[in-house]
């Protein structure tokens, strides 16, 4: 008798959504430390954490930290954590678990400079034309309100 699957003894508990939404959540409260930026600490951060029978984490120590408040900031989302934990044969067990939680410093935008609008020259000359008066509903169907500009290189 063959068995396909594993029956394992106690099922582990799992992020709902996998690796991929842990990230996305982490990536998505993580908030970069004020003295890692201003000293521009990059690193990894080494975490152990427990999940109690219920799917929370209970405790998160650092084994392997950067500093400049990036490993306090590591607990506080593993902290964040929920997890699915299977019915495990009516026991309440203590789960331990380790995650690496990256910190690099958010790429710099580039700061767009505005384009300013040439200034006419001496020899050019700039022409407005509006229309103007109170149009009739006839003359609002039949063609809009309409403006033109001119510009007059001599």
């Amino acid at each position: 008798m063959s068995k396909n699957k594993k029956d394992r003894f106690l099922k582990t508990p799992h992020y709902v959504g996998g690796n991929t939404a842990l990230k996305a959540f982490i990536g998505k409260h993580m908030r970069y430390p004020k003295a890692a930026l201003k000293a521009k600490i990059e690193g990894t951060v080494m975490l152990k954490y427990d999940i109690d029978f219920k799917g929370n984490v209970v405790a998160a120590q650092v084994k392997s930290g950067v500093g400049h408040g990036c490993d306090e900031e590591a607990v506080r989302l593993v902290k964040l954590l929920k997890f699915e934990v299977p019915k495990n044969r009516k026991m309440r067990v203590l789960f331990h678990k380790t995650i690496q939680i990256h910190f690099r410093l958010p790429k710099e935008k580039p700061i767009p400079i505005p384009q300013q609008k040439p200034k006419p020259s001496v020899n050019e000359v700039q022409y407005n034309y509006v229309t103007t008066g109170t149009p009739t509903k006839k003359d609002l169907k039949e063609k809009p309100n309409r403006s033109y500009s001119y510009t007059i290189n001599l």
